[in-house]
């Protein structure tokens, strides 16, 4: 989310330069917080100031951000606010505050600290970027992390509802009129450790996708057909600021007729030695575009995945495969590295998922 739209070095942002060349408009106002980490809650941000919005100050907000304001106004033709609140390398839990961390043993700051806090510590960018905001008459968020809770997923299935709930209680908004969308997290390169154990992202998107039946009044775009496996910031900002801000267009303004969301994996039969999966969000079928589907994965009682045979079958997927003669659990995308070859017939991706529940594997080198 703080990628800002010229890009960071040597990562561009698709189109940048078009989009910031023509980005004048006196409707759309712009407040960047600054990025503060503080052992107890502020109540001001450092240089308060609402721009315009123009090239010189699009350039260096987010992406994300601008794109989906952009979106919304060309379709609303109302004033739009943008507030960017981020801090790019940052777990969920330095987002929250105290009294929503209780249930959780997250060390926390000492109110005497003052010396310079590491944006990991849980609570301290809240106390130093969301408090001095709260209870700011807002109508949604949008939130784009995952990253740096990647090795601790079944946390995040329930910690990121939580903050969800903080949120809506710190801006005193009722869950009917506070909308949430988030991305899943995208493609990322499989080389990324912590200490000596290899993380697999893709339980992490398993927990943010399971997380979204514990949020009433929320959606999830998926990215995974548009990142780069080289880059944790992928370039096509404008298609992602695009897919969040139709999801608010049906979901908090309903406007009707058209698709915002993508496939989401929602049971699995099994017959004959064949797994089918049915999804949601696919009212009139699946498709790959016509090409094979390789990213699927089956398994047995012995838990091991065998990579497997996909095809469409009456607007779900079956799966198969030889060394399993009697299946018990379907993956999808499920490496860190996948990207997106399932769409609905509106052409948006279907999330990675997994059809199991079985204890994480990790790798150690």
């Amino acid at each position: 989310m703080e990628m800002p739209l010229k890009g960071f070095s040597n990562q561009p942002v698709n189109h940048s330069n078009d989009i910031i060349f023509n980005s004048t408009n006196d409707q759309i106002r712009l407040y960047n917080i600054p990025r503060s980490t503080q052992p107890t809650p502020m109540d001001t941000s450092k240089n308060f100031s609402w721009k315009i919005a123009k090239p010189e100050d699009v350039a260096n907000f987010s992406a994300t951000g601008y794109t989906f304001g952009k979106f919304l106004y060309d379709r609303l033709k109302v004033p739009v606010g943008l507030i960017n609140l981020s801090y790019g390398g940052t777990p969920v839990e330095a987002f929250m505050d105290a009294a929503s961390l209780k249930a959780y043993n997250f060390p926390l700051p000492a109110p005497s600290d003052q010396s310079r806090l590491s944006n990991k510590i849980a609570t301290v960018v809240y106390n130093g970027m969301v408090h001095p905001v709260t209870g700011y008459g807002i109508k949604g968020f949008i939130w784009y992390q995952g990253e740096s809770n990647a090795d601790r997923p079944l946390q995040y299935e329930s910690l990121f509802p939580e903050f969800v709930q903080m949120l809506r209680a710190q801006f005193n908004q009722e869950i009917s009129r506070f909308t949430m969308f988030r991305l899943l997290l995208s493609t990322i390169t499989a080389t990324r450790k912590k200490g000596d154990t290899l993380i697999n992202s893709a339980f992490l998107r398993d927990a943010q996708r399971k997380a979204l039946d514990k949020i009433p009044n929320s959606g999830m775009a998926v990215t995974m057909d548009i990142g780069d496996a080289d880059y944790i910031h992928p370039r096509e900002k404008q298609e992602i600021g695009k897919r969040l801000a139709l999801q608010a267009l049906a979901k908090t303004y309903h406007y009707k007729g058209f698709a915002s969301e993508g496939p989401l994996y929602e049971s699995m039969t099994i017959k004959d030695g064949k797994a089918t999966l049915k999804f949601k969000n696919a009212p009139v079928g699946l498709t790959s575009y016509g090409k094979p589907l390789t990213q699927f994965e089956i398994a047995g009682d012995d838990h091991k995945f065998y990579p497997a045979k996909a095809q469409l079958v009456n607007g779900g997927v079956e799966v198969t495969a030889k060394e399993v003669k009697n299946p018990v659990a379907v993956r999808y995308a499920f490496k860190d590295d996948s990207s997106g070859e399932l769409f609905n017939t509106a052409g948006f991706p279907a999330s990675s998922f997994r059809t199991d529940d079985w204890k994480i594997e990790v790798e150690v080198k």
